[in-house]
């Protein structure tokens, strides 16, 4: 049980942060309720039982955050979200219970697909050992949604960085490698579901290398993106095995809770290791087993996340002569990852989002590798 309210790092001279809870179930209403007021940068300003009455409630309350449900009577979270997007656009983070059925999970990532920003598991009923972690992460959670801006379907961060120190990398270069790729890593955070579908939906049936993918994202979800991410993609995305070596036309993802590793071999290493700087799995762990492994034939994609996980990773293949792209600010729902790395130095390429697939298919054009 909580009995002070948590630290914050928004300054005291802002408002706090007004959200919106829409959830069919009085005692979650609550419980978020209760785990928000733990910090006093947020402020729970209304709560609805359903689409409809969140519909009346914002042009009132004018929220800066919503939190929502998938499975409500009279508006689901869906057509919320679907009209939310297209009235009045506000970050949302889908809060459910739904993560076991892989119908119900794969849903959820429809509701990414309509303009939702994250995923969060809703709190189990009464007050467990793990009530203090799980109050923190959704704080943390609605911290981050609370510095993004929506449009439509299409998302920024709200305040731009100045784009001046950042000139020196090419917007849209032609790549020049002395040896194809063979293999290329893609790391993602807040906002990285949907980037991940615009990248792998548009990579062709014959491409001709392994990607591999690490996703930070609650536990419960990656079944559920894997299997939504499955169902969008031309080729086969699976979860990793320890021992497996990564196979050309195939998309592999992290085991949940598990670091992700190669071997010299080249095989997958899965370790059940603690958090590496708050995360686990590690972009950055991922990263620097690559350049390890595959040296100058890799290739590293850093797309959308707050923090500076993947930054020194990409740094580590930069140096071992790989290929690296940092996604762009223009577009990227959260900058926070892909500016670490242009400051490091670590990204050869800063492209927009829907420009990089084209990118990857360009450095793997003349690959060809055996399984």
């Amino acid at each position: 049980m909580i009995t002070k309210r948590m630290t914050h790092n928004i300054g005291s001279n802002k408002p706090p942060i007004k959200v919106l809870l829409v959830d069919d179930s009085p005692l979650a209403l609550i419980v978020l309720k209760r785990m928000l007021s733990e910090s006093k940068d947020i402020e729970v300003l209304g709560m609805a039982r359903n689409g409809l009455e969140a519909l009346e409630l914002i042009p009132k309350l004018q929220p800066d955050v919503i939190c929502t449900d998938l499975h409500m009577p009279k508006m689901n979270g869906l057509e919320l979200i679907k009209v939310v997007m297209e009235k009045f656009p506000k970050p949302i983070l889908v809060i459910s219970v739904s993560v076991r059925e892989d119908e119900d999970s794969q849903n959820i990532f429809k509701l990414i697909q309509a303009g939702a920003v994250d995923v969060f598991p809703k709190p189990q009923r009464g007050l467990h050992a793990g009530y203090q972690d799980v109050a923190l992460e959704l704080i943390n959670k609605i911290k981050i949604l609370s510095g993004v801006v929506v449009f439509h379907k299409f998302r920024r961060k709200r305040i731009l960085t100045d784009r001046s120190k950042f000139q020196k990398f090419p917007i849209s270069p032609s790549p020049s490698l002395a040896r194809p790729a063979r293999i290329v890593a893609i790391g993602a955070s807040t906002g990285g579901p949907q980037a991940l579908q615009t990248i792998l939906s548009q990579l062709p049936k014959d491409f001709p290398v392994p990607v591999v993918c690490i996703q930070h994202i609650s536990n419960g979800f990656l079944d559920g993106l894997v299997g939504w991410l499955d169902s969008c993609s031309r080729l086969k995305i699976k979860i990793a095995e320890a021992g497996e070596l990564p196979r050309k036309g195939m998309i592999y993802f992290q085991k949940e809770k598990y670091q992700l590793e190669f071997s010299r071999k080249g095989e997958f290493v899965v370790k059940n290791r603690s958090p590496i700087n708050g995360h686990c799995p590690s972009i950055t762990t991922t990263f620097n087993s690559l350049a390890s492994c595959y040296r100058k034939f890799a290739v590293a994609v850093l797309l959308t996340g707050m923090g500076d996980d993947g930054a020194v990773g990409m740094k580590s293949i930069q140096d071992a002569g790989g290929v690296t792209i940092a996604q762009s600010e223009v577009g990227c729902v959260v900058f926070g990852m892909p500016q670490k790395a242009i400051e490091l130095g670590a990204a050869r390429y800063v492209l927009r989002l829907e420009n990089i697939p084209n990118m990857l298919r360009r450095l793997t054009k003349d690959t060809h590798r055996p399984d």
